[in-house]
C-alpha cells in the first residue's frame, strides 16, 4: 500500500513535533507494509529525492512564507503526479496552501487528514480562511483527533464528529539513541544530579515566561534545550529576574537530547495555549519515565500527564501554581518517583509508535478498501 504524506515541513530541514510525528508514521507503517512517500516544502535548490529510514522525501522549492504558511506553485503538479501514484493522501493540519493544493491539483484518492491543532493565533486571518478550511475539512474522507481532549474541545471538530476519529500520537523509543557512559559523564558535570528539564522549540504558546517567573524565587536548577523566536526574549526576562541557575542550552542533537532526559528529575512543560494541540517532548518525558509538570488546556498535554498520577497539572499561565507543583515534586522525590513509573506505564499502554502505526494502517485498509468497493459494478447492474 502506497501513502504519500503532504505537509509544509519535514526532515532533514526542519525537526518539529508534526515532522516527528510522520515521521514515526512512516517507519511504523512501513514495517508493517505500508509504502510512504513525503512531499514537503524546502528553502534548498536541492530538490534530489532523499531516502530516509524506509520512506522518500520529495521536495519542491518553497516560493514564499507567509504568516507560517510556505507556499510553492510547483507543488500542485507535484501532488497531481505524487497523488496519481498513491493508494492515500495522507495530509497533516493546519496549513492553508495544502487545502489550496488538494482542490487546484484535482485530488480524486482516498484521503485522511491528521487534524494537529486549532489555529489559534492568526484570528484575522482566520476569518477569511475558513470557507477554504471548511470546505477542505468536508472534502476528505476522514479526520483524525490527536487525543479525546482535542476531540472534545475543538469547535472546529465538532462540526465533523460524523467523519472524525481519534488516534494519539506514538513514540518508538527504540530509534532514539543511546547515550554512552561518557556522554552522560559530560552533562551530569554540567548540569547537576537533580534538575528540570523542558524540552522544545522556544515559541509564544510554549509558556517559558510562566516557568522563569515560577523559578524567581526558587534555586532549582532548570534546564532549557531547544531554540526559537522567541529565545533572546526568553533570556533577556531571565536575565531581568536574576535566575542564574536556568541554564539556556540551545538546539541539541538526539543523543544529547536523550542523555538529558535521561538524567532529568522531571519535566516540565508550561504551555499556556491551545496551539500546544499534544506535546511529543512531553511525550518523551513519560516515555522515559519522568514525573510532568504541565497546564490544563484542554488538549493532548493533559492525556499525556494525569493529575496526581503521572504528575501534576496546573491553572494555565498561573506562575504560582506552577512554583507549588514543582516544589511539591522537589521535596517528595518518591512521590516522583512514582508518578515517573506511571508516567513510563501510561506510555507503553497507550503512546507507542506500534499503536499508532497498526491504527493508521487499518485506517488507510478501510478508505482504500471502500473505494475500491466504490468502484465495483453493483449486482445486476449491466455491464
Amino acid at each position: 500500500m502506497r501513502i504519500l504524506h503532504f505537509y509544509k515541513d519535514y526532515f532533514p530541514d526542519s525537526m518539529g513535533g508534526v515532522e516527528q510525528v510522520i515521521r514515526q508514521i512512516c517507519v511504523g507503517t512501513g514495517r508493517i507494509g505500508a509504502q510512504s512517500e513525503v512531499l514537503t516544502l524546502t528553502a534548498s535548490n536541492d530538490l534530489a529525492p532523499i531516502e530516509f529510514e524506509g520512506h522518500t522525501i520529495h521536495r519542491v522549492h518553497r516560493d514564499l512564507n507567509i504568516a507560517s504558511t510556505g507556499i510553492a506553485l510547483s507543488a500542485f503538479g507535484e501532488l497531481r503526479r505524487r497523488a496519481a501514484e498513491a493508494d492515500v493522501v495522507h495530509y497533516h493540519f493546519p496549513w492553508p496552501f495544502m487545502d489550496l493544493a488538494h482542490f487546484a491539483s484535482g485530488i480524486d484518492k482516498p484521503t485522511v487528514v491528521t487534524y494537529h491543532s486549532d489555529i489559534v493565533r492568526q484570528k484575522a486571518l482566520l476569518k477569511l480562511y475558513t470557507p477554504l478550511k471548511r470546505k477542505f475539512l468536508k472534502s476528505v474522507d476522514t479526520i483524525v483527533a490527536t487525543s479525546p481532549n482535542y476531540m472534545e474541545t475543538s469547535s472546529v471538530l465538532n462540526r465533523y464528529r460524523d467523519k472524525t476519529r481519534t488516534i494519539t500520537y506514538g513514540l518508538d523509543k527504540s530509534i532514539y539513541p543511546v547515550p554512552t557512559q561518557a556522554l552522560l559523564d559530560k552533562w551530569r558535570a554540567i548540569v547537576g544530579d537533580k534538575f528540570f528539564l523542558f524540552v522544545g522549540v522556544l515559541r509564544y504558546y510554549k509558556g517559558l515566561h510562566i516557568l522563569l517567573d515560577a523559578v524567581a524565587d526558587l534555586d532549582y536548577p532548570v534546564v532549557i534545550v531547544g531554540a526559537g523566536p522567541i529565545e533572546a526574549e526568553l533570556k533577556a526576562h531571565a536575565l531581568r529576574l536574576g535566575l542564574t541557575h536556568v541554564l539556556f542550552l540551545g538546539f541539541l542533537d538526539d543523543a544529547d537530547k536523550v542523555a538529558l532526559l535521561t538524567l532529568s528529575y522531571a519535566m516540565v512543560f508550561p504551555s499556556h495555549l491551545r496551539s500546544e494541540a499534544f506535546g511529543i517532548s512531553l511525550l518523551e518525558g513519560a516515555m522515559y519515565g519522568k514525573p510532568m509538570i504541565s497546564s490544563e488546556i484542554g488538549t493532548g498535554t493533559s492525556y499525556i500527564n494525569i493529575h496526581d498520577e503521572t504528575g501534576l497539572v496546573v491553572p494555565p499561565s498561573d506562575a504560582q501554581a506552577f512554583r507549588q507543583a514543582m516544589v511539591t515534586l522537589w521535596n517528595n522525590p518518591t512521590m516522583a518517583s512514582v508518578m515517573g513509573v506511571k508516567a513510563a506505564e501510561r506510555y507503553r499502554k497507550l503512546f507507542t509508535a506500534e499503536r499508532m502505526a497498526s491504527n493508521y494502517m487499518a485506517l488507510y485498509q478501510e478508505l482504500a478498501g471502500k473505494r475500491a468497493n466504490a468502484s465495483l459494478p453493483r449486482q445486476g447492474a449491466a455491464l
